[in-house]
């Protein structure tokens, strides 16, 4: 059985092309619950996997999905996607189970996937006996603030 990774997607471009998008996923997302199986737009191949499950979105957020997919992230989806419609997007992902979690953009035609490695893990620890994390002199009741501190930090550090 596949370890869900959980995705955020947000969408940026012209207004059209996000409503158009919006209308893939509504039409994925029908699919899926129909067929209960992911899914994959129509124009993009079914040869490396990278399928939508549970799609969904908060009303009102144009171009912002939730999704999951098995063990990693689909970013080459989600790329031929924003080609197709001429957008950029950046992705958000975990999978917390095989220390995954990143970002992904796509802008200027350019898919850049920056992601915590072991090196980055191993600079916070969980106590078990208080149920907390240490990081950096501090105590946190989740890792959530440290992952995204220590994305933020590679982020920022990173060279193209």
């Amino acid at each position: 059985m596949a370890n869900w990774c959980s995705n955020t997607v947000v969408f940026e471009g012209e207004p059209e092309a996000i409503k158009q998008i919006q209308q893939l996923f509504q039409t994925m997302k029908t699919k899926e619950e129909k067929d209960e199986q992911g899914q994959l737009p129509d124009f993009v191949p079914d040869t490396d996997g990278g399928y939508f499950f549970n799609i969904y979105w908060n009303e009102g957020d144009a171009g912002i999905y939730q999704y999951e997919t098995k063990w990693s992230p689909n970013a080459e989806v989600l790329k031929k996607i924003a080609e197709y419609y001429k957008v950029d997007f950046v992705q958000d992902y975990e999978e917390m189970g095989n220390l995954v979690y990143g970002r992904t953009t796509f802008a200027d035609k350019v898919l850049t996937d920056i992601y915590l490695d072991n090196k980055e893990f191993e600079q916070y620890e969980f106590d078990e006996e208080t149920d907390n994390y240490q990081f950096e002199g501090e105590t946190y009741d989740s890792d959530c603030e440290i992952l995204e501190t220590l994305l933020e930090r590679k982020i920022t550090n990173h060279q193209p």
